[in-house]
């Protein structure tokens, strides 16, 4: 099955020097289960096409589906629900509120889908134990070490049992060991889970993780491996 579906996928922005086409007539098919990563240069469309995949920002032209549901043209709080419900996403930055803790951060999603209170302490302690993290649930971000807040990351991305999880350069503020630790979990959580993994970075060494590698260069595929 294939889980992600572009068709002639573009994306311009207008730029004081004119008009900048990140993306132009991307076409590619992900299979459910995949991890897949996306390499190329600086201004290649490594982000713009993650972002527009994972509905984050609307395409210019051509479409875009995920698990057979064209999103393309549907309203923002419709794709909004949909994002909700089976997508995950892991920024560089980490991204977490700094004045909660690791799980309550991790409970957010699960408070945005309404889900029982109890209920919601229970699945974040459970995908916090799965990243390592059972006995820093109380910390706040700033006690944690950098390697720890993306973990936190990457429970948040996982406790609503997505479908697929989009990663952007989630290695790129960590040092050499603890990002082969991150790659580890989301190759682990990939395999074991069979949660689709769709990963952009800039590193050699985690391209190397995916099962399918792409490579954009001016906002096309050049590669796909």
């Amino acid at each position: 099955m294939n889980i992600i579906q572009t068709h002639n996928l573009s994306k311009s922005y207008q730029h004081k020097d004119g008009v900048v086409d990140a993306l132009k007539n991307v076409s590619l098919s992900v299979e459910k289960g995949s991890f897949v990563t996306i390499t190329g240069p600086s201004g290649s469309g490594k982000t713009t096409l993650l972002l527009t995949l994972a509905g984050l920002i609307r395409p210019t032209s051509g479409s875009f589906s995920i698990l057979e549901k064209n999103l393309t043209h549907v309203p923002d709080s419709e794709l909004a629900y949909f994002r909700r419900k089976n997508v995950g996403f892991i920024m560089q930055s980490f991204a977490l509120i700094p004045y909660l803790t690791c799980i309550q951060n991790v409970m957010m999603p699960l408070s945005l889908n309404k889900v029982d209170k109890e209920k919601q302490k229970s699945m974040a302690q459970e995908v916090l134990a799965n990243v390592g993290l059972e006995n820093r649930m109380n910390h706040l971000p700033r006690e944690l070490s950098a390697g720890q807040q993306q973990r936190v990351a990457i429970a948040r991305a996982l406790v609503n049992n997505p479908s697929v999880i989009f990663a952007d350069e989630p290695t790129g503020n960590l040092d050499p060991s603890l990002s082969l630790e991150i790659l580890d979990i989301l190759k682990e959580i990939n395999q074991q889970k069979n949660i689709t993994v769709v990963m952009v970075t800039h590193s050699p060494v985690a391209a190397e993780y995916g099962d399918v590698r792409i490579h954009l260069e001016d906002g096309q595929i050049i590669s796909i491996n």
